[in-house]
């Protein structure tokens, strides 16, 4: 599948508790409780960052289309284009397990002010 912004916004949008707002100038920016868990920039060729498991990200990072995300490499975060070939189901996939791990590092607090 070929994936771009508003096919992002829609899987990102339909997780609870997720805000969208556009920081550094252009990139697009998806939160839970104020920290980030998916990026990705309305430049073209379309691009997207997200957290995955600390035990995946050596073996996403050697598909073709994706690399260790600028800036967000130590926290485990890939970039991928359009090149990684992933079909919608796969990008959910991505998308919802990194929600859930930023999510899953909420102080308890905020979790029950969030509802989640």
């Amino acid at each position: 599948m070929h994936m771009n912004t508003e096919t992002l916004r829609n899987i990102c949008l339909q997780l609870p508790k997720v805000k969208e707002e556009i920081k550094w100038g252009n990139d697009l920016v998806f939160t839970i409780g104020e920290k980030m868990f998916c990026v990705t920039s309305f430049d073209e060729p379309f691009k997207a960052s997200f957290k995955v498991p600390d035990d995946a990200f050596e073996e996403l990072c050697n598909h073709e289309g994706v690399i260790p995300a600028p800036y967000m490499a130590r926290a485990k975060w890939v970039m991928l284009t359009n090149e990684a070939g992933l079909s919608k189901t796969e990008w959910e996939t991505h998308i919802e397990q990194s929600y859930t791990l930023v999510k899953g590092k909420l102080t308890k607090k905020l979790r029950q002010e969030l509802g989640i």
